[in-house]
């Protein structure tokens, strides 16, 4: 099977490398970073012009008309760069969306998310061990929504947000709305700021798809997540290969050790050939729904873990430096933190990729 990338594919990711080049560099990330809000308007609104918030939209309702594989290359250089803002939790509004919600309801909503007219997320997560749809317990009763939700990305820049209810359906909640309270949780990672969010009696409108459509959206929540991985452990390697040619002990720089250039080859031959994993995760959700779940499972299982541990054998590759503030390799070890916890641990998508596949 040839399976590689179109020239097109190739050229959007290189577009938006591009962009995040001349416009988030080091420089511009830490500061955005120290200000700890995962957001800058500017930013958002170039990646909107793009055409990138509304990336898989139908054309006919303001997007691109993209599939869920362009999706997740974006999102790999995105985490390459670290880049804050709410693209994830967006994106993937969007696709719970295309996936629950009617013809009425999508042409209603997505135009206005495909412009970046309005930031979405989606609030799924209620504790550190339930994310699975069977274990919500938010309620929708009437046209009411009651529950709390946490580790919910960009809350407090979102307009709206996608939340799952009991027996895994999907409601649309203004965040504006009375009976929404959002609280800061000072997540570790300020490229990705999380909240809890509190519904008490909160007006929402049901999307009509079924309970069926809310494991699909995890699935492309996985897929998403470890295509961030992997684009934020590739920029570990390049930093480690930066610092060892430029870091000297001895009279040489520690590149010519022979401990530290084992220890980079060997990170990039735990990364580059994982690339694939969330290629085959992201591919199946548009063309191969019997495999889809399980690729998902496996991908962010297996790249967030080989990317933690990039994470942590760059920091010490950084010496007595690699651990503070002051070193920019903690920007992406605490994206790499949060990609692998939120919405199942790889421990759990092993389970879960075992029982899919009749183990």
């Amino acid at each position: 099977m040839d399976f590689g990338l179109s020239e097109e594919q190739e050229m959007l990711q290189e577009t938006v490398r591009g962009f995040a080049q001349n416009e988030c560099p080091t420089t511009r990330l830490r500061e955005l970073f120290d200000e700890g809000n995962g957001h800058d308007p500017a930013l958002w609104q170039a990646l909107a012009e793009m055409g990138v918030a509304g990336l898989t939209v139908p054309e006919e309702q303001g997007g691109a008309g993209m599939e869920f594989l362009d999706l997740a290359l974006v999102a790999e250089v995105l985490g390459e760069f670290a880049l804050p803002s709410p693209f994830i939790g967006h994106s993937l509004a969007i696709q719970g969306i295309l996936l629950a919600g009617s013809e009425a309801q999508c042409a209603s909503l997505l135009p206005a998310l495909a412009s970046g007219e309005l930031i979405a997320s989606i609030a799924l997560q209620e504790s550190d061990v339930v994310w699975a749809p069977s274990d919500w317990t938010a309620k929708f009763e009437g046209d009411r929504l009651s529950g709390t939700k946490t580790y919910v990305s960009h809350a407090k820049v979102a307009d709206r947000l996608l939340v799952g209810v009991q027996g895994g359906e999907f409601v649309w909640v203004d965040t504006k709305a009375e009976g929404v309270e959002i609280e800061d949780l000072g997540a570790i990672d300020r490229t990705q700021p999380m909240s809890r969010v509190t519904f008490t009696g909160a007006q929402a409108i049901k999307l009509e798809g079924g309970p069926g459509t809310a494991s699909g959206l995890l699935d492309a929540a996985a897929a998403l997540l470890a295509a961030d991985a992997f684009g934020a452990a590739s920029k570990l390697i390049d930093l480690d290969v930066a610092y060892s040619l430029e870091r000297e002990q001895f009279g040489q720089p520690i590149a010519q050790f022979q401990s530290i250039k084992h220890t980079i080859a060997r990170l990039g031959l735990d990364i580059e050939p994982a690339r694939a994993l969330y290629w085959y995760a992201a591919h199946a959700l548009d063309h191969l729904p019997a495999e889809a779940s399980r690729a998902a499972s496996i991908a962010k299982a297996h790249i967030t873990d080989r990317a933690m541990n990039a994470a942590r054998e760059s920091v010490e590759l950084h010496g007595g430096y690699g651990f503070t503030w002051e070193c920019e390799v903690q920007m992406w070890f605490k994206r790499i933190m949060v990609d692998r916890a939120i919405y199942g641990t790889p421990d759990e998508h092993r389970d879960r990729s075992a029982a899919l596949g009749g183990y």
